[in-house]
């Protein structure tokens, strides 16, 4: 009965309810929706990372953390690339050889991170070749052809089929020179990374420094299922314990070889949350002002419902339930508005080109789909109730202070 008795009454002044139940679900829904952008634009840059720079995990001599030289290579890089072929939740493994280098054309020279790759390998642990813009990706039977990125590309003013010259340290302290093909142009969408990052074979790299092709700075690692990223790391250093306990090898996982985005889908997840609350905590003091105004109004009737013999129980959940009524179906509302909105551009996107290149500069997609999870519409609710019951305490204390004699004068 007071259930009803507190739907019915939240409906005696439509205009007033309708407007809070506005005020609540547009609330609600920029709240919502600001959540699921800013989280869809960090997961895409986390896969974005996983599929075009650090792989699932990687392989390192603990040397090379300290000093990325050729010198502090992985030993024997083959006996670890057999046991990874072995695993079933592998999907592929790649063998780079890296070193610093300087790259030139003869408009502009600029310092790069050169990956000496194989291709068919590269190709099952990333997604660079799917990032083309112009040219194509590596191939096995390719003449010393090189890969760089669109930022990269931009600054040396070069094209496709234009001649590289590479400034790369040789083992033994020398400078080797070595002239190479720009065979294609790729865009990640990350400005840092398509700035310094260059792909040649890695035959052609290991020639021209002097070194073994079997020479390994890296091994990178991906799963079929990005998310057993940790626990396949695990499971790995487990395997080579002996290997990572006397230094020769050390295993990381794409959250330690860049922490920095785990930190960014943690402090974005807690900003968000900060910024829903906040918006609730507004919306509060709303909820509250409106059920003040509906027991001053009220307060002759109030007053006759207790002389009548309703306790104060009864008449305080008569009001809570009202505040919680309110609340409630403005929050179905703003929650549905979302989920629909965020449904969609999660399937088309939601294009931000005027500003890609200020996204761009952070590793941050142009098009963004933003993704909110079916756990967060129920923390949500339950955040809603819980403002409304706070909101309805002091209205509903007020209604009980009034004195049934008085109240019926009023």
């Amino acid at each position: 009965m007071i259930l009803f008795i507190a739907w019915k009454n939240i409906w005696r002044n439509k205009a007033r309810s309708i407007v809070i139940m506005s005020a609540i679900t547009i609330g609600l829904f920029g709240g919502i929706f600001s959540y699921a952008f800013m989280m869809g634009g960090m997961l895409q840059r986390v896969d974005n990372a996983i599929k075009n720079e650090t792989a699932c995990l990687q392989f390192h001599n603990p040397a090379f953390l300290l000093n990325a030289d050729i010198n502090n290579s992985i030993d024997q890089p083959e006996l670890y690339l057999k046991q990874l072929n072995q695993i079933k939740e592998i999907k592929g493994s790649s063998d780079r050889l890296k070193s610093t280098a300087m790259i030139s054309t003869s408009y502009a020279s600029s310092g790069v991170v050169l990956n000496g790759v194989f291709p068919d390998k590269e190709r099952q642990v990333t997604k660079l070749y799917e990032t083309m813009m112009e040219g194509e990706y590596l191939k096995s039977e390719d003449q010393i052809p090189i890969v760089i990125g669109r930022k990269l590309a931009k600054k040396l003013n070069a094209e496709i089929g234009d001649k590289l010259v590479l400034s790369v340290p040789e083992i033994n302290g020398d400078v080797a020179y070595g002239a190479f093909i720009l065979k294609g142009i790729y865009n990640t969408e990350n400005d840092m990374f398509d700035g310094v990052q260059a792909y040649i074979k890695k035959e052609d790299l290991a020639s021209l420094v002097g070194v073994a092709v079997e020479t390994t700075s890296e091994i990178a690692v991906s799963l079929f299922n990005t998310d057993l990223s940790q626990t396949i790391t695990k499971s790995l250093q487990k395997r080579f314990a002996s290997e990572v306990k006397e230094d020769k090898i050390v295993i990381r996982s794409w959250k330690e070889i860049d922490p920095t985005l785990n930190m960014m889908i943690a402090s974005m997840d807690y900003f968000s949350w900060l910024f829903v609350g906040i918006i609730l905590l507004a919306l509060a003091f709303g909820i509250v002002n409106t059920m003040l105004m509906v027991v001053l109004e009220r307060v002759r009737e109030i007053g006759m419902l207790m002389a009548i013999g309703m306790n104060k129980l009864r008449i305080f959940l008569m009001i809570m339930w009202e505040t919680i009524f309110l609340s409630i179906t403005g929050g179905l509302v703003g929650m549905l508005f979302s989920a629909v909105f965020i449904a969609y551009f999660q399937k088309y996107g939601l294009d931000l080109s005027a500003v890609a290149e200020g996204m761009n500069a952070y590793g941050i997609n142009s098009i963004i789909y933003p993704k909110a999870p079916f756990s967060f519409y129920l923390e949500v609710s339950l955040m809603i109730m819980i403002t409304a019951i706070l909101a309805s305490i002091y209205p509903a204390l007020k209604a009980l202070r009034l004195h049934p004699a008085e109240a019926i004068r009023e």
